[in-house]
């Protein structure tokens, strides 16, 4: 039960934490492309990475795990939302930039978690 009420409480603060990073993405950067959510999923894969990569041994807990790992990057990242924005860039007939989204998101995405857990028993 302790770790439902872990995950619980990190995906609600990474949820939260999205929403800002989504807010602040679309006032700094005026333009149709998801800036918002392309920086929360990276910035997620930059918190997973160092998670799992640089501090898997220092967790003593599985509860701290769920709240970590499961809870806060589940909800800060946003696959739903990624997926949602490529397909209204698809309708708006802007396919370059749906493309791109996609390729960014995924390759970035990729690269930054291979760096940050290459060394770890992760992979």
């Amino acid at each position: 039960m302790k770790v439902l009420v872990a995950i619980f409480i990190g995906g609600g603060l990474g949820s939260v934490s999205r929403y800002g990073i989504s807010i602040l993405g679309t006032k700094l950067f005026d333009y149709k492309f998801p800036i918002g959510t392309l920086l929360a999923n990276l910035l997620s894969c930059i918190v997973l990475g160092l998670l799992v990569g640089a501090f898997q041994d220092k967790f003593n807990s599985e509860e701290l795990r769920a709240l970590l790992i499961l809870g806060f990057c589940g909800g800060f990242s946003t696959f739903s939302t990624f997926s949602l924005e490529t397909l209204n860039l698809m309708k708006a007939g802007q396919y370059w930039m749906a493309a791109l989204n996609v390729i960014i998101s995924v390759l970035a995405c990729l690269f930054i978690l291979y760096m940050f857990v290459q060394k770890s028993k992760v992979i």
